[in-house]
């Protein structure tokens, strides 16, 4: 199964040029914890509580002043639309991540697939469950 049949499509973004502020009552709004940054349909980082509390509130950072693409994550995991259910599984385990977002051959954002999107959507229930295991696992310290 491809990923294009399990994908929710109309994805949420915000600009990189936004203010965290905005981004953040976004975030609130639509209650997520992790949202994809976009330069038009161009995927440019994903912003998440964790940036927010880490890079902006941790550091005294004004989130009206601060730009989304200032405290984002630009190390991004994702996969293509046509590529198999279990790949976007071990993306995800191997990035410890829940919402991985998907580009088109282009590479413009075109959806997001979530780990309940696997579990629920599609026929590869022991990809989901090994991707939530590798999710799950805490990461190393660092030293």
């Amino acid at each position: 199964m491809q990923i294009r049949e399990i994908m929710t499509r109309d994805v949420e973004v915000v600009p990189f040029d936004a203010a965290v502020k905005d981004a953040a009552a976004k975030m609130k709004q639509l209650d997520i914890g992790a949202i994809p940054v976009c330069d038009g349909q161009k995927l440019t980082g994903v912003l998440t509580d964790r940036d927010i509390a880490v890079r902006l509130a941790a550091e005294g950072r004004n989130p009206s002043d601060t730009r989304v693409s200032e405290i984002m994550t630009k190390d991004l995991f994702y996969c293509f639309e046509d590529q198999d259910v279990e790949e976007a599984a071990t993306v995800m385990e191997a990035g410890q991540i829940r919402r991985l977002p998907i580009l088109d051959q282009d590479r413009q954002l075109v959806g997001i697939v979530s780990l309940g999107d696997i579990s629920v959507r599609s026929d590869d229930k022991e990809a989901a469950a090994e991707a939530l295991e590798g999710i799950s696992e805490p990461a190393a310290p660092k030293r």
